[in-house]
């Protein structure tokens, strides 16, 4: 199938100019998280514990946003744009009883009850809390509050603590090192959570054990310490309304409602509500979204004409500045990394130190010299590499919980990072990152699906049954790997081959991807794979090495790059029409979208698209 070349340059130069003005005059892209049903329910509840009367505007406007955004079934899913679900759907159930009811807000209770005993089968207290442990398994970070709101809301009958799993709070007074060794059903980053809803449970029912209850009562107060430390100056921990609104209303519920850590909490919670009513997941991506437009626009061969020097060293210069050059005191990260946004609440993680070092490489001038932060940010890389050869989320994992597990798109990332700055490292540093590099691609064939697909960690897709994103796991592994040098992807050429050979059979009869099967498909997952397609075909052209080594279906390729390129050409068409997907992946499986991620995925895509076509004119 040909494509229509002209229209092609018309539509990407309209996109990049888009994208371009986004960034405005800042140095840097902001973006929009979606509006989040189980963030605004949080956040209400959590405000309506601490004073009922002097936030009743706020909690009124927050109810009344989600009764408008309820889903016909009578369930709420954590976007406007997603699949009811039982944690949003009980906690926001939990949330109207934060004021006096009236009729439209009866309505909605009801409708949600219809769902919930559809369900969970009743509205019986048993079978709602065996239906949110049986949806989290052994990982209590988010089932354990869910109950824990509904328990202060008096959702779950009049003695509600029995039913409420309770956390070890006590082992945050240990030392830090020793975290990993313990085994904890929580994971690393949710220590305000085990903190504040530990003490809560502890104040409402403690252990029948004695020494178990001494042994709390004797860590009360330190671990409180402890929670005010870690708290960001500006009260949201993690930038997570979820999260710190759970803290507030667990502390108020424990008899600590004179807490600071309570105060900043609301302090917060006042702060990020929207002009609607409601509350976002998390306050903003801006170091993701920044990395993520600078590394496509930088694809483009007039990059330097749509970031001028000036605009690029403003936006290098912000870049630095994001580099944590002490260690966290929440999760202790050592010096080195970058996390998802430039906030105080944010905490350094392998896919954004991934994405900040390859814009610093394409940022970066010849008069620049950025190597001492990039070797940092390289380093830090190194140091969280898991024994299995993969690249974990925050920390070397502590155990099998999902986050502090190594990922297939977080190893991709790290992969393409290293390649990029791998010349320029000191001879010892080199060969250190050199045998990660070979560990790293042997855990990615290892971790390769049956089908030829990877499955990553912070992206998923509601429609597939397992709501996971094959997709966008095989696009980024594919992208990570065409990235290295041939020494590093010798033997990789069977699971190269099935990748893509899976992304050929799956894409859709109009030219897009989705998730497997008949889920419907989005710019994003259509982005993506089409970018990786195209990067292949490439370096096909480009590398006679690796044209000969791989082998790979070129003609089927073109035949599905192309179509690809006008799906997308006509779903960016009118920017009023541009509907991100739910495909984001936040803390405990929590669903959002991000208004940028289709322009900047696309921008990418359709520049490579452009690019390959050139180079096969040439």
């Amino acid at each position: 199938m040909d494509i229509d070349q002209k229209h092609l340059d018309e539509k990407l130069n309209d996109l990049k100019s888009r994208l371009v003005n986004l960034r405005g005059e800042s140095t840097h892209w902001r973006g929009r998280l979606s509006s989040s049903a189980l963030a605004t329910a949080t956040a209400v509840f959590a405000l309506s514990t601490v004073d009922p009367v002097q936030y009743q505007s706020l909690i009124a406007n927050g109810l009344n946003w989600l009764v408008q955004n309820q889903n016909p079934d009578g369930g709420w899913g954590d976007t406007i744009r997603s699949q009811s679900n039982i944690s949003t759907t009980m906690l926001c159930w939990a949330a109207f009883t934060a004021t006096s009811q009236t009729q439209t807000s009866d309505s909605a209770i009801s409708r949600a009850e219809v769902w919930l005993t559809k369900r969970a089968g009743s509205l019986e207290t048993d079978a709602l809390v065996e239906a949110i442990y049986a949806s989290y398994g052994a990982d209590r970070t988010f089932s354990v509050p869910i109950l824990t709101m509904c328990a202060i809301a008096g959702r779950l009958g009049d003695n509600p603590w029995p039913y409420v799993k309770p956390l070890p709070f006590e082992l945050a007074a240990l030392p830090h090192q020793l975290f990993k060794w313990l085994n904890l059903n929580v994971v690393s980053y949710a220590l305000p959570a085990l903190i504040a809803i530990g003490q809560a449970n502890f104040h409402n029912n403690p252990p029948a054990n004695r020494l178990v209850r001494f042994i709390r009562r004797l860590t009360q107060n330190k671990t409180l310490r402890i929670l005010q430390n870690i708290q960001p100056q500006n009260g949201g921990f993690l930038e997570a309304t979820p999260l710190t609104s759970f803290v507030v209303m667990t502390l108020v519920a424990a008899d600590q409602k004179d807490s600071t850590v309570v105060s900043k909490g609301i302090e917060f919670l006042v702060k990020s509500v929207r002009s609607d009513g409601s509350w976002p997941i998390d306050t903003d991506l801006a170091t993701w979204l920044t990395t993520l437009s600078v590394n496509a626009l930088a694809q483009a061969p007039d990059y330097k004409t749509l970031l001028s020097h000036k605009n690029r060293q403003h936006t290098l210069i912000w870049l630095l500045g994001r580099q944590y050059h002490a260690e966290h005191a929440f999760t202790h990260a050592a010096p080195g990394g970058w996390a998802w946004t430039d906030l105080a609440g944010a905490v350094p993680d392998a896919d954004d130190t991934a994405g900040a070092l390859i814009a610093m490489h394409n940022l970066t001038g010849p008069d620049d010299d950025v190597t001492g932060q990039a070797f940092a940010g390289v380093k830090w890389l190194l140091d969280i590499q898991n024994r299995d050869g993969g690249i974990p989320t925050f920390c070397k994992g502590w155990g099998r919980l999902p986050f502090d597990r190594s990922a297939p798109d977080l190893t991709a990332h790290a992969l393409a990072a290293w390649s990029l700055w791998l010349e320029q490292l000191p001879a010892p540093a080199k060969k250190r990152t050199e045998k990660a590099m070979r560990r790293a691609v042997v855990f990615l064939k290892q971790n390769q699906t049956p089908d030829g697909a990877w499955i990553p960690l912070w992206f998923g897709n509601e429609s597939n049954p397992q709501k996971e994103n094959p997709v966008y796991g095989a696009a980024r592994v594919l992208l990570g790997l065409n990235r290295l040098p041939m020494r590093f992807i010798n033997g990789v050429e069977p699971n190269i081959a099935a990748a893509v050979q899976w992304l050929l059979e799956i894409q859709g009869d109009d030219g897009s991807w989705g998730g497997v099967g008949s889920a419907a498909a989005s710019i994003e997952e259509t982005a993506l794979a089409t970018e990786a397609l195209a990067a292949l075909l490439l370096r096909t052209i480009h590398d006679e090495s690796f044209a000969k080594t791989f082998a790979l279906p070129v003609e089927k390729m073109r035949q599905a790059v192309y179509p690809a390129a006008q799906w997308l050409m006509q779903h960016t068409e009118n920017p009023d029409r541009i509907h991100p997907a739910p495909i984001g992946l936040y803390f405990a499986g929590l669903w959002y979208y991000e208004e940028l991620y289709p322009l900047i995925f696309a921008v990418a895509a359709l520049q490579k698209v452009k690019n390959t076509l050139a180079d096969v004119e040439s």
